[in-house]
């Protein structure tokens, strides 16, 4: 493998919330095809507009040897292919391949002796070189790190994050050989300013990235389950948060609901390899189900509140303030707010929901949900804030509580509004 930095051509296949920023960054040094099979995405890319909003017209502009394309033998002048699919999980929260699967299978069929393929999609440690490789080598009838080669370098990006960026966000980079190793190391450092963390392999990158998440799910559960104690207790969840957060190790996580593409993804993939080989997870499996939970819960808890203010709940309206998955941010991937929305509708209550963030076809292709343009003051029985978006910040106590009757339940979920303003907090 004589591959050097300075003839590096590559493909990106993906261009979603991980792909197209670093295809950017890529597009601003190196010769680079960004790759996708939605033709519409492609074609808003090319006129200069990202839809999820990860990336300006100018950034865009800036990526001076980027092109976009959705033909595959486009793909067959890059030597470095880069994987930035998506891993969902399906009904059964058993880890999705197919969108990894289908991509390794791809690339068997352009690929040349020499290249090198890259993944930056979550999956379980061995997933790369036990479930991709051997499809790339049957496809391509090439011999793994003898014809082509493989690394993984976890994706980091915070959708809606305008300052953890990828250039600023430390990277874990691997490869399939010391050499290849070196060679990935080195390519991510001509983009990432933070630095690299070189693993001494595939697995372990594929780990460490499995693990970021499962740590941040399990802690969130944790203050999860302490918000349910403390409401049983009458005490308010973050008073107790900001009184322990004065010691200096006290680790500043909040209640809420845990959705998108990675904290509540991400552990069933290492569950279910756990499993594979024997072993049961409890802690994991144990936060991954309060979390999951969460919309239940807090549904339980508003008919309660509705109750003692003797509103009736049949046929009750419910406003239900913002819809993606966080704050400021139009993603609507694995959205817990959804939850909350159909745990409502068993009440058989009226569900409006609101959410200047996302588009309405999203919502309804992914959900089936229409949402309200014009929220009518004085109608609701009851107003839950789910999301923070700048927008209801802008709002104000007086607007928001002005969406309810005159007898109404306000739920903040979020801490937008102060305790005195509000029926209840999480």
């Amino acid at each position: 493998m004589n591959l050097s930095l300075d003839k590096t051509k590559i493909g990106i296949i993906g261009l979603g919330y991980v792909g197209l920023p670093l295809a950017v960054e890529f597009g601003k040094q190196f010769n680079v095809i960004g790759f996708d099979i939605n033709l519409g995405r492609v074609k808003e890319l090319s006129e200069g507009t990202d839809s999820t909003l990860e990336c300006s017209s100018n950034e865009l502009n800036e990526a001076t040897y980027l092109k976009f394309s959705a033909s595959v033998d486009d793909l067959k002048e890059c030597n470095v292919y880069i994987v930035t699919v998506p891993t969902p999980i399906d009904d059964h929260k058993q880890p999705d391949l197919t969108p990894l699967i289908k991509a390794s299978g791809m690339l068997g069929k352009v690929l040349s002796k020499g290249d090198i393929i890259i993944y930056e999609s979550t999956v379980y440690p061995g997933a790369t070189e036990e479930e991709c490789i051997p499809i790339v080598e049957h496809i391509s009838g090439f011999t793994f790190n003898k014809d082509f080669y493989a690394g993984y370098s976890p994706e980091r990006i915070n959708p809606g994050d305008k300052e953890h960026r990828i250039t600023n966000i430390l990277k874990v980079t691997s490869g399939s050989t010391p050499e290849i190793a070196e060679y990935v190391d080195q390519l991510y450092k001509k983009i990432i300013k933070a630095g690299t963390h070189k693993a001494s392999s595939i697995k372990v990158a594929e780990a460490a990235k499995v693990i970021e998440n499962t740590q941040r799910d399990v802690n969130i559960a944790l203050i999860n389950e302490l918000s349910i104690i403390f409401n049983k207790l009458d005490i308010d969840t973050l008073e107790v948060l900001e009184a322990a957060g004065t010691k200096w190790n006290f680790l500043p996580f909040r209640p809420g609901l845990v959705g998108g593409h990675c904290i509540g993804v991400d552990p069933y993939y290492l569950t279910h390899k756990a499993q594979a080989v024997g072993y049961h997870p409890e802690m994991i499996l144990a936060g991954r189900r309060l979390n999951d939970g969460m919309g239940q819960y807090v549904v339980s808890q508003l008919v309660k509140k509705m109750l003692k203010k003797r509103i009736q709940v049949d046929d009750a309206n419910v406003l239900v303030m913002g819809l993606t998955f966080k704050e400021n941010c139009p993603d609507l991937r694995n959205t817990k707010v959804v939850d909350i929305v159909a745990e409502l509708k068993e009440y058989n209550i009226n569900v409006d929901v609101l959410d200047p963030w996302c588009s309405n076809e999203e919502a309804q292709r992914e959900y089936g949900l229409k949402l309200s343009v014009e929220i009518k003051s004085g109608y609701y029985d009851a107003v839950i804030l789910a999301v923070s978006h700048d927008e209801f910040k802008a709002m104000g106590v007086d607007t928001i509580k002005g969406f309810g009757k005159s007898n109404h339940v306000l739920y903040d979920l979020k801490y937008v509004l102060d305790k005195a303003d509000v029926d209840m907090r999480l």
